[in-house]
């Protein structure tokens, strides 16, 4: 017996010998193979660099809200002053060339590859934005469907300026003010268009009301073409007071309708003034109407009954910019 140094598991249950076994006996030789290269620690689940990377996804998925629909869309928000989650690869990559200021890349653990993702991580990185691997399911609480495509991008909470601050920087410029007032405007396609005309022709500020507003999210940002990095916005708790603050200091408020007293053609727009832009739909609404010194009506050949609020903008700020070139 004390010869026999065989081990118990080495012995068939017929009673054959099957002899000594070395390591697995062979059972197990997919383990002794190479597995390449050492992942990155956030792609390890266990180690500490990923549960850091998952639990500030999931942070972000808390402080980012309810899904608000599919791919290309930015996840919702509980409030202005929470991050905004972009997903999905047009979308991110969109954002990332557009200069838009972000925090964190978030990229899913086995997601597949494509020029998409390769440039956005590219662009992260050269942008010094954090690239962080975290589990699938993170960012399936981030979307209705699972539709991110592998791929999200946070976006830090727009600064907004103070609407006394931004009338005060107005009033240290050579020339005389020119500021665009959105109501009821709650599509942040037409915010961003907005904003980019107005730094296009040489305003000076966006003001936005507080409630019942698009908010300077990603998808404005994006559709600004960079212009809300230049260009300050304003948000006012009350629209119509800070209206009216502003005309008791000497500007004008010029709102804007299809049905105005007066016609662009008309219209002077060498003194400091502020253009009021209701929604296409809903126009102007009453309080903010009676509040301007005029309503401003623009001509049109056609039968077209209005224009969309970011092209109406467009039309009166080119008129008033050549007026002031002039």
């Amino acid at each position: 017996m004390a010869g026999n140094s065989q081990r118990r598991g080495a012995i068939r249950k017929g009673g054959t010998k099957k002899g000594a076994v070395v390591g697995s006996g062979g059972k197990r030789r997919r383990g002794l193979e190479g597995r390449g290269a050492t992942p990155p620690a956030e792609a390890r689940t266990k180690h500490p660099a990923a549960k850091r990377a998952a639990a500030a996804a999931k942070a972000a998925a808390k402080a980012g809200g309810g899904p608000r629909g599919s791919a290309g869309r930015a996840a919702g928000r509980k409030d202005d002053d929470s991050p905004e989650m972009v997903l999905g690869r047009n979308p991110v990559v969109e954002c990332l060339r557009a200069g838009v200021p972000a925090s964190a890349l978030y990229v899913a653990l086995g997601a597949e590859n494509d020029e998409r993702l390769s440039e956005s991580v590219k662009m992260a990185a050269d942008a010094g934005i954090s690239i962080l691997e975290v589990p699938r399911g993170d960012l399936d609480r981030l979307s209705a469907n699972g539709l991110h495509q592998g791929v999200a991008l946070q976006v830090p909470p727009y600064r907004y300026a103070h609407p006394d601050d931004l009338l005060a920087e107005v009033r240290n410029t050579p020339e005389p003010a020119l500021l665009v007032a959105l109501d009821n405007i709650t599509d942040p396609r037409n915010l961003g268009a907005v904003i980019r005309s107005v730094a296009a022709f040489g305003g000076h500020g966006v003001l936005i009301p507080q409630r019942r507003s698009a908010s300077v999210s990603a998808v404005a940002w994006r559709t600004s073409a960079g212009a809300a990095a230049r260009l300050p916005v304003a948000r006012a708790t009350n629209l119509t007071r800070t209206l009216k603050d502003w005309a008791s200091q000497g500007i004008q408020i010029v709102g804007l309708d299809a049905g105005g007293d007066t016609t662009l053609d008309d219209f002077d727009g060498r003194e400091p003034t502020v253009i009021v832009v209701g929604s296409e739909g809903k126009g102007l609404s009453r309080l903010v109407r009676e509040n301007c010194d005029s309503i401003l009506g623009i001509p049109m050949a056609g039968p077209v009954e209005s224009l969309n609020a970011s092209v109406a903008a467009g039309v009166v700020l080119a008129e008033i910019a050549r007026q002031r070139r002039v």
